[in-house]
């Protein structure tokens, strides 16, 4: 027997062993699901991340052939929910609803028991969700630069309002204070309603509000918007700029949400979800729903969705670097 022939003969179990191997991933995508699917929303019902996630989760079951059941744990920023994804089996049956907390809790607070840039393995950004930077009725501001000038004029003088301390609208207005270089003093309120009638009752001056609950106030004169916190103008509101085009190049705050699963779970699997949330995405009815309450529609591949995490969570580490704001 020649050498060739007997190195063949010793290779071939070996071979064969493996071609189960080799089809695996493809037999993972095609066995999944195998039960139930959980969805972790980290927040309460009701609210509208809670109604889009219901809504994906309605989707999926239809597509998927197994039931998906929304489960609100909400708490901590959105680390409860989190936590629960991140030491869920890794097989695709857990995900987590991820929002803008993700990128911004690593900067925020002192240890989280997770870490979130390993923890997880993203599968698709659903939407993005841009706030107005709004005034208050008598403030003399009728675009962003007036409102840049009239705060060097008197620095401290101003105050802006938010959802609380470390909340995506107190972190959206320091990122503005940091690039357009002005000292406004932030007053923290219990949630996005105490905030918006704060501003409304002119109690502070500046506030960053997410499109959908702010948009009546604009259009009765309530309260004037200034800008668009994303990076392209909202059908919803048009006639208003984004911040790129009042005057600050570099600035983008969007809040988004999209779907997330533990790290370590199959990319077949991933590959599956993202697909099929994909499809739903692209319904022309749904899209029309969300576009309507003032939601960018994304999807897109998960490896985009991993570079647009990575870069959201370095543009908050320096907001919240600049604005001293911890949470133990």
């Amino acid at each position: 027997m020649t050498y060739r022939n007997r190195t063949l003969r010793h290779l071939l179990p070996a071979l064969l062993a493996c071609l189960p191997l080799l089809g695996s991933g493809a037999a993972q995508a095609q066995d999944f699901p195998t039960k139930p699917l959980r969805l972790v929303v980290p927040f309460p019902p009701g609210g509208s991340a809670d109604v889009l996630a219901r809504t994906i989760g309605a989707r999926l079951t239809e597509a998927m052939g197994q039931p998906v059941v929304v489960e609100n744990k909400p708490g901590a920023g959105g680390i409860l929910g989190a936590d629960t994804v991140a030491k869920a089996p890794a097989d695709g049956h857990t995900l987590l609803f991820a929002n803008t907390n993700i990128a911004i809790n690593p900067s925020l607070y002192k240890s989280l028991p997770y870490d979130t840039s390993s923890a997880f393995a993203p599968v698709v950004l659903m939407v993005q969700v841009p706030n107005l930077l709004l005034v208050a009725e008598d403030v003399k501001a009728s675009n962003v630069g007036e409102l840049i000038a009239l705060a060097k004029a008197s620095p401290d003088k101003m105050n802006y309002a938010s959802a609380g301390n470390g909340t995506f609208p107190h972190l959206a207005v320091e990122l503005f204070k940091l690039q357009a270089g002005v000292a406004i003093t932030h007053v923290p309120y219990k949630g996005a309603a105490p905030a918006l009638n704060a501003l409304l009752a002119k109690e502070v001056q500046v506030l960053s509000n997410d499109l959908v609950n702010a948009v009546q106030h604009v259009k009765t004169g309530k309260v004037r918007a200034l800008a668009i916190t994303g990076s392209k103008r909202s059908p919803v509101m048009p006639e208003v700029p984004t911040m790129a085009e009042a005057g600050l190049k570099d600035y983008v705050a969007v809040g988004w949400q999209g779907i997330m699963v533990p790290a370590g779970t199959p990319t077949s699997v991933i590959a599956r979800l993202n697909s099929e949330i994909n499809k739903a995405l692209a319904d022309p009815a749904l899209r029309g729903n969300l576009s309507a309450q003032g939601l960018d529609v994304v999807g897109g591949t998960a490896q985009q969705f991993a570079d647009f995490v990575r870069n959201d969570t370095a543009r908050w580490r320096s907001a919240v670097e600049a604005s001293g704001a911890k949470v133990d």
